[in-house]
């Protein structure tokens, strides 16, 4: 899902970015390889990316490069004020975005509801 407002910067401008930034392992393309997830630019010049890796036990070296990689990247755009970049369906994807993101807190773990439980 790609969602953005009237701002200098503009999802094509990210993506271009995000082209640029390459899986360590297999020597290709995060876009290409379809790991982009979320692409959404807010009007103050925030952006958010979410993406994830090809494992959930990608080595976590690796998981974290990726991620300053589209932070370092994107927040070098025009009109880019804010860069949160969400790791998401790794092992260690909270402690990896917490690096990545200096003063990210992760959201609360919710306790499973009765239904959600097995007797």
């Amino acid at each position: 899902m790609f969602v953005y407002s009237k701002s200098m910067v503009t999802v094509d401008a990210v993506e271009k970015e995000l082209e640029k930034v390459v899986d360590p392992e297999l020597g290709l393309p995060i876009t290409e390889m379809h790991l982009v997830d979320e692409i959404n630019i807010q009007e103050n010049g925030e952006i958010f990316i979410k993406y994830h890796l090809t494992a959930p036990f990608c080595p976590p070296i690796f998981a974290e490069d990726i991620g300053m990689n589209i932070r370092n990247l994107t927040s070098k755009l025009e009109g880019v004020k804010k860069v949160t970049v969400i790791l998401h369906g790794h092992a260690l994807a909270n402690e990896i975005n917490q690096r990545v993101n200096p003063g990210y807190t992760p959201p609360p773990v919710q306790p499973a509801t009765p239904a959600q439980t097995k007797a």
